[in-house]
């Protein structure tokens, strides 16, 4: 009875929301690297007009790692690093190892719509260490892929290998074949001929290895942007004399050298969104012509920020700061309301249940984050099915229950308190020819380290009307701290954490701790508004 229960609920929403009782086919771009707040959307002017002014943009999604292995876990699987416990880059930190692939790779989206019926293609990065020796080779495939095209290892456009279908193919550096951006616009493209109205509900993954290194754009836009500069915000080329021992190693001012090349880097990164931008028109117009489109949920975002010379830091990502955790999100599709921006708070853990309640189920109750459905279309609420399921329930076994009329998602719009937190890396024989970097890595240009085995941190990032502020741990032998009201100090460059009153300090220790154990409902449990300020 139970059984049969869920699924008239389930059906009940399918039918009140896509109309036509099939469910919904998803399309989901995942960038790499592209930041927000040094304007990483301004080459995608196809993306924002075919999918954001189309639908709905976030004014404030986060990423609760930044970093891409780490990351992508957390977006596949809905769940906080801690949890899904893929720490960094590396096979040892979790990445796409055997323990990945044992637990949480079994239920990510792609698991959980295959089982609802789903055809599943996927095309371009998945994990950084995928296809590895120790990571399975390329014979490994994912569980929920129907179709398989996996890069191996990480982000690159030319000359690598893909695992098709559980087989090694071998790219070299043609355009017309190679490219890798484009490879994936093609074969996306192909996937989606295949299907109709009368086809089952398909689920698409598209990951591009824009706009991450080497930063190599298609021939026909090497010219673009040529007269373009990393953007000079208040925090470039600042020291961060009051901050944590990375940042406070980093020389300042910074070589000239090390501008030169941010500054190239910030010119071909834009480049390199050209093609992603070429391959979001060719997705829509691909499903328009199949008439496909009205049925069709379209998720644009990013795996993590980047930074381009803030607090003297060169080139990279990995740092507690907004350009590192700030990234775009857009979504365009059925009863979503064309051009609606939002200031409702968006975390990269809340892609995965948001997915499986797009597709017709109820969010996953078993992941940390939370579905982002009652944002995207406000006339149907997680409440709504929780209180529809309870009441349907009570009439069936003849009970009493209290039935919820109340959910997290009522909270105020832009309102929450959420995780971040980063495992630092390092060599330990120096990095690049440097010397000096003991406990460091990724030391370049001009041997500026951006990770090091201290730069481990816990921050909690909280945001409620009037408060915009976040405070961090960091695991070193100093136990520094840094807290920012971002209200009044939005670029972070000013550590105040000597004039934050004890009561407060304490309230936001206890709460950071929660959040570091929280799993499941515990974590959902504390999203709602908190009066510690």
């Amino acid at each position: 009875m139970d059984h049969l229960w869920r699924i008239c609920v389930v059906m009940s929403l399918v039918i009140t929301v896509y109309g036509n009782g099939k469910r919904p086919n998803i399309v989901f771009i995942l960038t790499d690297d592209q930041d927000v707040t040094m304007n990483g959307m301004t080459p995608l002017v196809n993306t924002v007009s075919l999918i954001g002014k189309q639908g709905i943009t976030f004014n404030n999604m986060f990423v609760s790692s930044p970093l891409c292995c780490p990351s992508r876990s957390s977006i596949f699987t809905g769940n906080y690093v801690h949890n899904h416990k893929t720490l960094n880059n590396s096979i040892s930190g979790g990445c796409s190892n055997k323990n990945w692939q044992s637990g949480p790779e079994r239920s990510t989206f792609a698991t959980y719509l295959k089982g609802m019926g789903y055809s599943t293609f996927f095309a371009g990065k998945y994990l950084n260490q995928y296809g590895t020796k120790l990571a399975g080779g390329v014979s490994h495939i994912p569980p929920g892929w129907d179709e398989w095209n996996g890069l191996v290892k990480n982000s690159k456009y030319y000359n690598y290998t893909l695992s098709v279908n559980g087989k090694a193919e071998q790219h070299g550096d043609d355009y017309h074949h190679d490219y890798l951006t484009d490879l994936i616009n093609n074969r996306s493209h192909e996937f989606l001929e295949k299907q109709s109205e009368s086809t089952p509900p398909f689920f698409v993954m598209v990951s591009t290895p824009a706009c991450h290194a080497p930063f190599d754009s298609a021939p026909q836009y090497v010219q673009n942007f040529t007269k373009n500069a990393a953007p000079r915000g208040p925090s470039f080329n600042k020291a961060g004399k009051d901050k944590h021992w990375l940042i406070r190693h980093a020389p300042n001012p910074m070589a000239k050298s090390s501008v030169t090349i941010l500054d190239d880097v910030f010119r071909k990164r834009w480049r390199t969104l050209l093609s992603v931008d070429d391959m979001v028109k060719n997705i829509v117009d691909t499903l328009d012509s199949k008439k496909l489109l009205d049925s069709t949920y379209i998720i644009f975002t990013s795996d993590n920020g980047y930074h381009l010379g803030q607090f003297s830091l060169p080139m990279d990502k990995r740092q507690l700061y907004e350009f590192d955790i700030r990234v775009p999100l857009l979504v365009r599709g059925p009863k979503i309301k064309a051009g609606t921006v939002t200031d409702h708070i968006a975390v990269n853990i809340d892609i995965m249940p948001t997915i499986v309640h797009l597709a017709g189920d109820p969010a996953p109750q078993n992941v940390d984050g939370i579905s982002l459905v009652p944002i995207l279309i406000p006339n149907i609420t997680e409440s709504d099915e929780d209180k529809r399921d309870c009441l349907t329930k009570n009439k069936e076994e003849n009970t009493v229950e209290d039935c919820p009329n109340t959910d997290p998602h009522t909270s105020p719009a832009g309102s929450r308190d959420f995780l971040i937190e980063h495992s630092g890396e390092w060599l330990p024989h120096g990095d690049f020819g440097c010397k000096n970097t003991d406990l460091c890595a990724d030391c370049f240009p001009n041997c500026v380290c951006e990770d090091s085995k201290n730069n481990t941190y816990s921050c909690l990032r909280s945001i409620h009307p009037g408060v915009s502020s976040m405070y961090c741990e960091i695991s070193d032998s100093e136990s520094f701290q840094e807290y920012y009201d971002l209200n009044k100090d939005p670029h972070q460059l000013t550590n105040t954490i000597k004039s934050v009153k004890p009561p407060d300090l304490a309230a936001m220790h206890k709460l950071l701790v929660l959040l570091q154990l929280c799993k499941g409902d515990n974590c959902r449990q504390l999203i709602p508004p908190h009066t510690r300020h």
